[in-house]
């Protein structure tokens, strides 16, 4: 459509050869998004390397190719039949190489063709036979007036587009060929490939101008359309400002008359809070702008509402607003001893923040994380240190979340937008620093919609929370005083970078002494309280306590606890409704009467010593508890068989310990052969429940090196490890809740690695009373504790 056109048009075929000239067969460039007509010139980007192969193999040749197409979308696995019959020889006129690789070539239509045959050698390209479509004039009245006719369709077209050159005019009346017009418009017209192929398909010029007029016709009836409907809305917003000036005019009569607008009310209003928010100077320069903005709205506009509410969010958050702490140290661990029992390590950290606090009143909030078993009471704990610090507290459960627009929330490009809940929590606390518990953030999730663990990185990073954003508001809001606390069952489902930056406190499970005292002090007086009920109409004895805790619950926390109570409480007031006797006593002997029969039988610890059979110890999620290891062997060829649901992680253990014990058969007093002539088969009861974990290791070494050396494990001694293939025994987790499990079962005698020994300090002093530990460093150590033949025999 330029200087380059207009000389191609004028010189027609100068720079291409006759037919004779032509070769009988070229390349092939097979394209689904351009196509060119003869004479006309268009750039060509060509991607793919086998298309660049034969761009560099023509140029280096005639410079001809075969301009086809496809309609096919994809350009892979293409057959014959997905291109079409048509085609253009077409001249590489310059080519411009890409730093990528990719090329940008100029390509010339040459003559129309009709492809006859599709060639596929070895070369990475296909090469065709083709036949020239020749193009013949007419001095017909009928072809001159088409050509007339066609010329001054598209001048007015070009009119009403206003998108093309001057010399557009100059190109169009120096071609006189009436075909050469045709394919002119045709390339400058914004229609589908399709239609364009469709005009190169045809052969007769005069059906060709018919087609192209008739094209022409409807895109300038759509021009036509277009400006009347420009003409519409330039129309609309002259209304408009004409009802702006007439507001304005009838804003100043009020004024006159002392009536009110209420536009006008708002906009005051709306400057009055801005007046009083401590807000830093640039949002509230952004909150500024956005009031100018609203107060030249009309009301009845749709963006008016939109606006005013995003002001309304910015207006109502607390900024640079904040409680006053309460710094007294002494109250602070009242409350805290009176709301929950034992948890010391919470308890003194939460002490030590105040004690800074006190020494520097600008330290930043912690950012802390209660990792438990469910029911430990660490939600209850962030009120609890709220209480004691005087702040306000909120919560939200990251449990089950997806989307990270819950945590920055949406932009406001996004109809019904919010802000994310961390906004939304703040404007409900009304200061800028609550205590702000992000419950279960080890069950967040991630799709499509963004990972909101990736969002929760600034938002607990001291470093960088001062400088918090929120999609919706946009603005920068300051985290830094808050105090967060993340609440969590297991650490493993945690983004790793997203652990690092908490202070991982760790709440074990209550053992039944803790759990007898918490039913008492806290459990017992709520749900008699919360069923109408008073101290007087119900008691229940410890030992009563002690049977409803081990018979009818399985937990580490107390809240399965509490139900169970608050279900005796329920059925006590129903009897004193119906004017039965007033005070009830509970005891190990009439729980059932409540209750019903026991629900949960715990295991007990073997009464004799036998072949093969090692009493572990396992951590659960509802605690401690012991478990049995089985193994036995049978003639075979030195399989190991592994059942009872074993994780990859505690089979790999049996694997290590089985070698580690080969390697060591004469320590061990087994005949080398043995492992050859017989199959091991480990079993671990309680199939339908999944185990896994690398601190059953010794347990399932010992059982090994029992049912080979026919030697029987004693039946009072349980124990814990991981074992390596030295024979090292390592350090585990869960200590506490494993000595609780098997003291409950009537275990006396514990081997634990001698790491673990530490651990110890951490238990109370009437969990260990009874118990004898035995700390070691190798298996040998356990074998002379663990087998009969070598401790002490039971």
């Amino acid at each position: 459509m330029n200087e380059e056109i207009k000389n191609n048009v004028e010189s027609k075929e100068s720079n291409t050869a006759d037919n004779e000239k032509l070769p009988e067969i070229l390349p092939l460039l097979i394209r689904n998004d351009v196509i060119i007509y003869p004479l006309l010139i268009l750039p060509v980007a060509v991607n793919e390397t086998n298309q660049i192969k034969l761009i560099d193999d023509s140029l280096s040749s005639n410079k001809l190719i075969l301009l086809g197409f496809t309609k096919k979308e994809s350009m892979t696995n293409l057959n014959d039949d997905d291109i079409e019959e048509y085609a253009v020889v077409t001249n590489i006129m310059k080519m411009l190489r890409f730093p990528d690789g990719s090329i940008r070539i100029l390509l010339q239509g040459i003559k129309r063709a009709k492809i006859e045959e599709i060639i596929k050698e070895q070369k990475p390209y296909p090469l065709a036979t083709f036949k020239i479509i020749e193009e013949i004039e007419s001095n017909s009245i009928k072809y001159q007036a088409l050509t007339r006719n066609l010329k001054d369709q598209f001048k007015n077209y070009i009119k009403l587009s206003q998108q093309f050159p001057e010399e557009i005019f100059q190109i169009l009346d120096s071609i006189q060929e009436g075909w050469k017009v045709a394919d002119f418009i045709a390339s400058n017209l914004p229609i589908d490939l399709n239609i364009r192929y469709e005009i190169l398909t045809i052969k007769d010029s005069i059906k060709r101008m018919e087609k192209i007029s008739e094209i022409l016709a409807k895109e300038t009836s759509i021009l036509e359309l277009g400006q009347k409907i420009k003409s519409k809305v330039t129309n609309e917003i002259s209304e408009d400002q004409k009802k702006f000036f007439l507001r304005e005019q009838l804003k100043a009569i009020k004024e006159e008359l002392g009536e009110e607008d209420l536009k006008d009310k708002e906009i005051v209003e709306l400057r009055e809070k801005l007046k009083n928010k401590k807000m830093p100077d640039d949002t509230r320069e952004t909150v500024n702008k956005e009031i100018d903005k609203l107060e030249m709205m009309n009301p009845m506009m749709p963006d008016y509402n939109v606006s005013r509410t995003y002001i309304d969010w910015i207006l109502e958050l607390p900024w640079n607003e904040y409680s006053k702490d309460n710094l007294d140290i002494k109250r602070a661990e009242k409350i805290l001893n009176e709301d929950h029992y034992d948890l010391t390590k919470v308890k003194e950290r939460i002490l030590e923040y105040l004690a800074v606090r006190k020494l520097k009143n600008d330290s930043k909030g912690p950012i802390l994380c209660f990792v438990g078993p469910p029911g430990v009471g660490k939600t209850s704990l962030g009120k609890s240190i709220a209480r004691a610090l005087g702040r306000s507290f909120v919560r939200i459960s990251l449990g089950g979340i997806h989307d990270e627009a819950e945590i920055r929330g949406h932009r406001r490009t996004y109809v019904g937008a919010l802000p994310g809940r961390i906004i939304q929590e703040l404007k409900k606390a009304k200061t800028s620093n609550p205590v702000f518990m992000l419950d279960e953030i080890d069950k967040i999730g991630s799709d499509f919609r963004g990972d909101p663990s990736s969002a929760l990185l600034e938002v607990l990073d001291p470093q960088q929370n001062d400088s918090f954003q929120d999609h919706y508001l946009d603005l920068t809001y300051d985290l830094s005083q808050v105090m967060f606390i993340t609440t969590a069952n297991v650490l493993y489902t945690i983004p790793p970078a997203l652990l690092d930056r908490m202070e991982v406190i760790e709440l074990p499970g209550y053992t039944i002494d803790d759990k007898i005292f918490i039913a008492k002090k806290y459990l017992l007086p709520r749900q008699i309280k919360e069923n109408g009920l008073t101290e007087k109409n119900l008691k229940i004895m410890d030992d009563g306590l002690y049977e409803i805790i081990d018979g009818y619950t399985t937990e580490a926390g107390v809240r399965n606890l509490e139900r169970t109570i608050g279900s005796i409480c329920r059925k006590i007031a129903k009897k004193i409704a119906d004017n039965r006797k007033k005070t009830f006593l509970i005891s190990p002997k009439n729980v059932k009467n409540f209750l019903g029969k026991r629900k949960f039988l715990k295991d007990q610890a073997e009464k004799k010593s036998e072949i093969g059979i090692t009493t572990g110890m396992a951590w659960t999620p509802n605690g401690g508890e012991i478990l049995f290891v089985e193994a036995i062997k049978m003639p075979g060829k030195g399989n190991l068989i592994l059942t009872g649901q074993l994780g990859e992680v505690m089979k790999e253990s049996a694997r290590a310990a089985l070698s580690y014990i080969k390697a060591n058969a004469k320590k061990f007093k087994i005949k080398p052969e043995d492992f050859d002539k017989f199959d091991l088969h480990i079993h671990l009861p309680e199939g339908a429940i999944p185990k896994d974990g690398p601190s059953a290791g010794i347990t399932l070494a010992t059982s090994i090196v029992s049912v080979l050396s026919q030697i029987p494990v004693r039946s009072d001694i349980s124990m814990t490890g991981e074992i390596t293939l030295r024979g090292k025994v390592l350090p585990i987790g869960g200590v506490k809740e494993k000595i609780i499990g098997a003291k409950l079962a009537g275990i006396k005698n514990i081997i634990i690695p001698l790491f673990n020994k530490r651990d110890l300090d951490e238990i109370p002093k009437d969990t260990l009373k009874g118990l004898n530990f035995y700390f070691v460093k190798n298996f040998d150590q356990v074998i002379n504790l663990a087998l009969e033949k070598r401790g002490d025999k039971k």
